[in-house]
């Protein structure tokens, strides 16, 4: 079975209250941590019909910072389907009430797995890709994948040689002391 991007995109807006706010006075990124994951599980759920569970989440970074009393708008969409897990990308925006004017707060990806009612992986179906921006999406996701079973054995503890960093060490804000 297939399903379009388009039956589960999700978007979410929230308006920021003084209550979001960090000691800064500006939205606390837990806050909008805790929204991106409500709405990649809402976007994978609504695509799987099925309970998901988060289980990794691929660089976020603040962008903006956002304002108290501003709208923010989140949209989630499939970028990519596996056997029992997605990738959802997500987008979040903020709006200044008064002006109007929009700024792009974060971009991220959140891997989504299907369970069951008794917890065990359940498969999902797939998307379908009509569009360029769809198959670039799910390529970049392929992508994504790869280079982070790269990343994730280049420094296991057991092959890791300490002569082959070090010197890059030495124009970092570090003291080696070995």
């Amino acid at each position: 079975m297939f399903k379009h991007p388009k039956e589960s995109q999700v978007t979410l807006t929230e308006l920021m209250l003084p209550s979001h706010s960090n000691f800064s006075g500006k939205i606390h990124g837990g806050h909008i941590l805790n929204l991106m994951d409500q709405i990649a599980f809402a976007c994978a759920s609504k695509h799987s019909q099925h309970y998901c569970v988060t289980a990794s989440v691929n660089r976020v970074d603040f962008l903006n910072p956002i304002e108290v009393g501003e709208l923010v708008t989140l949209k989630a969409s499939v970028n990519y389907t596996g056997r029992t897990s997605m990738v959802i990308g997500l987008r979040v925006e903020s709006e200044n009430i008064r002006t109007g004017n929009k700024k792009h707060c974060n971009s991220s990806y959140f891997t989504m797995v299907a369970k069951d009612e008794n917890g065990k992986n359940v498969q999902v179906p797939g998307i379908i890709l009509d569009t360029k921006q769809a198959v670039r999406r799910f390529s970049r996701s392929i992508a994504r994948q790869e280079q982070t079973k790269k990343r994730s054995t280049k420094f296991n503890a057991s092959d890791f040689k300490i002569e082959d960093h070090i010197d890059a060490l030495k124009h970092q804000n570090a003291k080696v002391t070995l």
